[in-house]
């Protein structure tokens, strides 16, 4: 049985707070807004940290990088714990952390109303390239995430390769839509969000959702249309073994990624040092 404690996994509208214009280059800010969705059918949250110069006279548009957060986890979460806001000071781009909840970033398979993939993919995405000066295309797009939003990031890679040039897992749950109750039991956060959106083993759902799959399933032309992926665990993390696996089948499939396996731990200081990675890389694919 897998050791599943993830301590501190961490429609239009006006940002909540008025950003006044930067005064110059290095300064960034953040704003705080909400989503009215339809799919989820209630308002969703999310936090923007606005590149330096975006509200000077001379009208920029920019990439975006979105950030999903982990497990018990929240939208602000990347920027009250890790020093992102000061690292972004060196990166002209547009970052957006949504909420995603307990959600696994999937439909789930219990009626309602909670569809995180597709509130993501379908409302959020276009909201924010309708909302803010961003560069629209696939090349200037990114996503990354910690932990279970490593999972949702390389999902949405795998299945909407068109959308994303840069996918990033930080420590990634990456096997969750596998995941049953022998490996998790049925108590607990993770086994308890984990049946909620999946369901029992064997469902249409997981099938849908399983990233190992995707990899094994990819033809050579699927292949060649895929974003470029990063994925980062560290050696004391519960999931390196998880992670080493998913690694394994990239290579086998010859899928274009880094795989950096470090010293560390499931933890922030672990994803405060993998951001400042990833910011890195973005930088490169807008050269």
């Amino acid at each position: 049985m897998l050791s599943l404690s993830l301590a501190a996994e961490a429609q239009k509208i006006q940002p909540k707070t008025s950003p006044t214009p930067a005064m110059g280059p290095s300064l960034v800010q953040t704003a705080d807004s909400e989503l009215n969705s339809k799919l989820m059918a209630r308002a969703m949250p999310y936090r923007v940290i606005y590149p330096g110069d975006y509200f000077s006279r001379r009208k920029r548009y920019y990439p975006v990088i979105y950030l999903l957060h982990g497990l018990s986890g929240h939208f602000d979460n990347w920027t009250n714990k890790t020093k992102l806001t000061d690292y972004a000071k060196n990166y002209g781009v547009l970052i957006v952390m949504p909420e995603g909840e307990n959600g696994w970033y999937t439909d789930g398979i219990s009626s309602g109303n909670d569809r995180y993939e597709s509130y993501i993919i379908r409302e959020l995405i276009p909201e924010i390239d309708k909302k803010f000066r961003t560069v629209t295309d696939r090349k200037h797009r990114f996503i990354g995430g910690l932990s279970m939003g490593g999972y949702g990031s390389i999902k949405f890679g795998l299945k909407y390769p068109q959308m994303f040039a840069l996918v990033g897992s930080f420590s990634g749950a990456l096997g969750a839509a596998d995941w049953t109750e022998k490996e998790i039991g049925t108590k607990g956060a993770i086994a308890e969000s984990i049946l909620k959106v999946y369901g029992a083993a064997g469902t249409q759902t997981r099938k849908e959702n399983d990233i190992f799959q995707m990899i094994r399933d990819l033809t050579d032309e699927q292949r060649k249309n895929l974003p470029y992926f990063y994925l980062g665990c560290g050696t004391e993390d519960f999931l390196i073994q998880n992670n080493l696996d998913f690694v394994k089948l990239l290579r086998e499939k010859k899928v274009p990624h880094e795989f950096r396996e470090l010293p560390g731990q499931h933890d922030w200081v672990f994803w405060d040092a993998q951001i400042q990675e990833f910011l890195r890389l973005s930088e490169k694919f807008l050269k």
